[in-house]
């Protein structure tokens, strides 16, 4: 099924990983709209839902948590605006040595509607070690280091949150999938197909489908315009032989 076969039967409901300008390196803008136009964008698109999740302060273009406030009041100016789109107030975490392994402490949860969590490039998980892994040669061995470390901590921030959504699992850090699969599958955290990244890839979501997860397409939008992005994340989920009875956000066109 080609992509405007997929979009023509198919839509998307919600997306629950979008960013913003509060996602922002002192001046420089990484999330490239306000608030208010992700919402414009998702309601123009037929979304019911959307979630504003910038990244976790640890990051280098992390948000601030003491503009969280501010945060709220903005989507209250978009709910407003947009009624017939419901927002939330989410985070993407990073994974990261801490006491739960992210970059969002246990206590501060309470800041945030839900909290995703996904890997990085970050100071506190071995920056420069899954840096290299992707974009440098290094040994197999270093490179099997490195598998086993990330998955103890993807393991170890499932098993100790509540996370919604483990974001673009594969893409920042190589993991053991069969691991992660089974640590989604026993905290029911969603495994994302995600827009913007390269993994996970057919073959990986191959391995999370062998599991009793589900799983969910999120944009990953850093532009307005690319809010409720998913033809070619629900292509790639039918290439791996998922149905959108195992997709929480797609549903079948009733026209379609």
């Amino acid at each position: 099924m080609d992509l405007k076969e997929i979009e023509k039967k198919y839509r998307i409901t919600a997306d629950y990983h979008t960013h913003t300008v509060y996602s922002r390196v002192g001046p420089y803008f990484h999330g490239k709209g306000r608030i208010i136009d992700n919402v414009r964008a998702a309601s123009e698109k037929g979304l019911s839902e959307l979630a504003i999740t910038d990244h976790g302060p640890s990051d280098f273009y992390g948000l601030d948590p003491k503009r969280i406030p501010e945060m709220r009041a903005d989507i209250e100016e978009a709910q407003r605006a947009y009624p017939d789109v419901k927002i939330y107030l989410g985070v993407e975490a990073d994974i990261v040595d801490s006491a739960n392994g992210l970059d969002v402490a246990a206590g501060d949860f309470k800041d945030y509607d839900f909290v995703n969590a996904g890997y990085h490039y970050v100071p506190k998980c071995n920056m420069m070690g899954n840096f290299a892994s992707f974009h440098a040669p290094i040994s197999e061995k270093a490179k099997a280091k490195l598998r086993e470390d990330n998955t103890k901590r993807i393991v170890k921030a499932l098993t100790s949150n509540n996370i919604k959504i483990l974001t673009h699992p594969g893409d920042k850090a190589y993991i053991n999938e069969e691991e992660v699969a089974a640590a989604c599958e026993k905290t029911g955290t969603l495994v994302e197909i995600n827009a913007r990244h390269k993994h996970p890839n057919a073959d990986d979501l191959k391995i999370y489908a062998a599991y009793d997860v589900n799983f969910v397409i999120s944009s990953d939008a850093h532009k307005p315009e690319h809010v409720g992005r998913y033809a070619e994340s629900l292509a790639l989920a039918f290439e791996a032989g998922i149905g959108i009875d195992r997709i929480v956000n797609v549903v079948e066109r009733k026209d379609g």
